[in-house]
């Protein structure tokens, strides 16, 4: 089926604040369109490829391509039609990290848009998005806050200052924490995706019951390590039987968030920051929500997720980094241009902030 964009390009070029920006995500297995203006989020549509994965207990990256292909161009439609919009001033796509595959088939249509209508267009970084997503929310943090960063293959402490200016407080030196949830729910049998099948198992368990490691949680510094605590619950395993496993996931589980929480901690009495960030897929865990909430209430600190439909990869974020960033968007004919690895550290502030410091 062919589908007609019906859109309009800018007769003259409005101020930053003012603009209307596209938002496309294709890194992975969401396939996702956002419009973001002056006013906030207009309108956003996702499509998950959880089933078509499923028989295959994870992402196949080429199916993953030719899905973003498929779905695309309906999910603009779509949002198009739920914001009552004819124009738009920018587009902003997820550049990387991810599948690269999937990422130039966004990167794809980005630059297509973009000189077909004459519109600027800017690739996005796909964890800057994570990082700023809160700000979505009625009641955003201010900076500078410390963000924990729970995203597929990612596991970092931040110090977020402004946008653009992020110190890396810490990451994950093998496995990242989202990583660790999916293979510990292989090991116990468990369906794609992982993370959500163990976190309902254990809600079933004793957390007690097993006394696994707490990586790195009594060494000095800010990084991460998971791959033992998965050794741990394999050994687990073998020991028990599958009557345990409702066990191990919720002992799994707790030491994941004792882990988490304690880094965090350790991370805002080491910067003297007052806020935390948790964002990423993980951060749709309940077990983890609950207990930063009780943490940061004894310790004074304000917590702030996004909702669950923005822990997920989502357009939203990514077009609200476009709006932050419309100063450096370029207008012309765009490269298509994917990253499949893209270092956090080598973002800089946008040439004019919107958004300053508290």
């Amino acid at each position: 089926m062919l589908h007609c964009l019906i859109l309009q390009s800018p007769a003259h070029k409005p101020t930053t604040v003012g603009r209307t920006i596209l938002g496309i995500e294709s890194s992975c297995d969401e396939t996702a369109v956002a419009l973001y203006g002056n006013h906030g989020l207009l309108a956003h549509a996702m499509h998950s490829q959880v089933a078509l994965h499923a028989d295959y207990g994870g992402v196949v990256p080429e199916l993953a391509s030719r899905d973003h292909i498929r779905k695309l161009l309906p999910l603009l439609d779509q949002v198009r039609v739920a914001a009552d919009c004819r124009r738009i001033d920018g587009i902003a796509y997820t550049r990387g990290p991810g599948l690269v595959g999937a990422l130039l088939v966004g990167a794809t249509v980005a630059a297509g848009l973009g000189m077909s209508l004459d519109v600027p267009v800017l690739g996005v970084h796909h964890m800057e998005g994570h990082l700023l997503s809160p700000l979505l929310e009625r009641d955003p943090p201010a900076f500078p806050f410390v963000a924990l960063l729970v995203s597929g293959g990612h596991t970092m402490l931040v110090e977020v200052r402004a946008v653009g200016d992020y110190h890396l407080l810490g990451q994950s030196l093998d496995d990242a924490v989202g990583e660790a949830f999916d293979k510990t729910a292989k090991i116990l049998g468990l369906g794609y995706p992982g993370g959500p099948a163990l976190a309902r198992l254990a809600q079933q368990g004793v957390r007690e019951r097993y006394d696994f490691p707490r990586p790195m949680l009594r060494r000095p510094g800010l990084d991460f390590s998971f791959s033992g605590l998965k050794t741990a619950v394999m050994l687990a395993v073998k020991a028990g039987g599958a009557a345990d496993h409702a066990d191990i996931a919720a002992s799994f589980e707790q030491a994941v968030v004792e882990t988490l929480a304690g880094k965090c901690r350790r991370a805002l009495r080491a910067t003297g920051c007052k806020r935390l960030v948790v964002a990423g897929g993980v951060g749709a865990n309940q077990h983890l929500r609950t207990m930063l909430g009780e943490q940061c209430r004894r310790d004074g600190v304000a917590l702030h997720f996004p909702r669950h439909e923005f822990c997920t990869d989502n357009a939203a974020m990514i077009a609200l980094v476009g709006w932050l960033r419309a100063g450096d968007m370029r207008p012309g004919i765009t490269a298509v241009d994917a990253r499949a690895r893209w270092p956090l550290t080598e973002l800089t502030p946008p040439p004019d902030p919107i958004l300053e410091q508290a």
